[in-house]
Formats: structure tokens, sequence, C-alpha cells
């Protein structure tokens, strides 16, 4: 893990002790300049779990990707800094009130004084890392509130828009995995018809005042609860968006047909 590098790429210049401050420092930092994208999937390049890899994909070549790589690598970030932090799984909830299977999110677990909760590779989620109680303080974080709620032995993080009903994201439980427990899964979204991941192109990234996400051909724009939409036109557009918005950018001779229809 180089440690200097990683810290450059996330743009952070703040305290290094295992505390409270930096894991919040360091989240922020994560999901402000590393976007949630699924484009190697979109693109047929396989993604496997392998820290050198990920550090390649990420931190050198200034990518972003899925929860798998995204918390797993943050993972290694933090142990290296001292954090005591533990891969969790969890199943993510369904509109029919249903979960999906065990290994379909990756989160982490992060003991100081006390548990905390962090997920840099969620999407549209939390920002500040939660403490990992029932009672702990909610997480305003601009329209939409998060908490977590203990449920049958598990826990759940709970999300609720202005005055709506909160909405359960995922459940999950306190039982440490390693990195290779999540490949089967992980294998499963890049390649299955039915995984949401092969169904849609996404690239988005969190803001200090909302969030900026690619779907498909439309750019989307959200701050302080604003919703913009612009329809990206030819890859040309597209191209010009991922460099300007997520910092990325791909070779000539990609095949663009497969991110711009």
């Amino acid at each position: 893990m180089d440690v200097e590098a990683y810290l450059r790429r996330i743009q952070y210049d703040g305290p290094r002790d295992p505390s409270p401050a930096t894991l919040r420092g360091l989240h922020r930092q994560h999901l402000f300049t590393v976007p949630f994208e699924n484009l190697d999937i979109a693109l047929g390049t396989p993604i496997a779990l392998d820290p050198e890899l990920l550090f390649d994909k990420i931190v050198v070549r200034k990518r972003g990707g899925f929860c798998y790589e995204l918390n797993g690598l943050f993972h290694d970030l933090l142990t290296a800094l001292g954090f005591r932090v533990e891969m969790l799984s969890a199943r993510v909830g369904r509109a029919d009130g249903s979960f999906s299977p065990e290994f379909d999110h990756m989160l982490l677990k992060v003991t100081l004084d006390e548990p905390w909760l962090a997920d840099v590779g969620f999407g549209d989620s939390f920002v500040n890392p939660l403490l990992l109680r029932a009672e702990a303080p909610v997480s305003i974080e601009g329209y939409s509130r998060f908490s977590i709620a203990a449920s049958n032995g598990a826990w759940e993080l709970l999300r609720r828009d202005g005055d709506g009903m909160p909405v359960t994201l995922y459940r999950f439980t306190e039982v440490a995995h390693e990195l290779s427990e999540f490949a089967p899964m992980c294998h499963f979204h890049q390649t299955s018809p039915e995984s949401h991941f092969t169904q849609n192109r996404v690239c988005s990234k969190a803001l200090p005042d909302g969030r900026v996400t690619i779907s498909g051909m439309r750019l989307i724009t959200t701050k302080h609860a604003v919703r913009k939409e612009t329809v990206l036109n030819n890859r040309e557009e597209l191209r010009e968006c991922l460099r300007q918005q997520f910092g990325i950018g791909f070779p000539e001779d990609i095949d663009w047909s497969r991110l711009a229809d």
C-alpha cells in the first residue's frame, strides 16, 4: 500500500491518527474524489479482487469502481493507517420488501472507542461515517437523513428523503469476511443479465452540496436538492463529460459503442 499516493489521489492532507475525525475526513474525501462507476463491466473488462490491481485502477489510473473495489481498497488504506477494519456483507433492500443475496454489497466496520460504519461504495448514500448503534444521532446529508436500526439480530441502514417514510437500503450483520468471499458475487454482477450493473452504465460522485451522475447517456446534477438533467448526444460529449466531471480518461482505441448508444 502506497499510502502517500492514495492520499494524493483523494486529495487528503489532514491528520492520520486512527480517530473519528481522521476517519470522517478520509471518508468524505474518498466520496468527493473517487466515483462509483461500473464502466469496466460495460466495456467487458474483467474486474478481479486483487489489491494490486485495485490500487492500479483507482489510484494510479484515477478510475472508480463499485463496492467490492472501492471498499476493498479503502479497507487497505485504513488498515495501513492503523485503523482496525473489518469487511462486512450486506443484503440490499428491494422494492417488494425482500433482500438480495448475501455478499451483494460490501461495507466496512471500523472499531475505535466505538464501532463505526464506513461505506464509500454504495453510490448515493451517507457522506459521513455513522456510529454503529441504534441510538446514534441521525446523519443529515442535504435532503436525506440516514440512520441505523436493529432488526432481528441484524442491522439495517435506513434513508429518509424529506418528510417521506424511511427506506431500508441494506441489512447486515457484524460477521467479518475476507475479500475473496465476495468474488462469486463480484463475478455475478459483471456477467449476469439479472445484475443491475449489466443493465445500465453509471458513473456517480458526491459533491459537498449534492451529487453528479452519468446514467446511460444522461448527465444528472443535484445541488441543494435541485435536480438538473441533460442528455449527452454522442460519444464525444460523453467522453468530455467523463473527463471534466470525474477526471476519467480512456484510450482512443476503446469500443465506445459499449458506453455510448
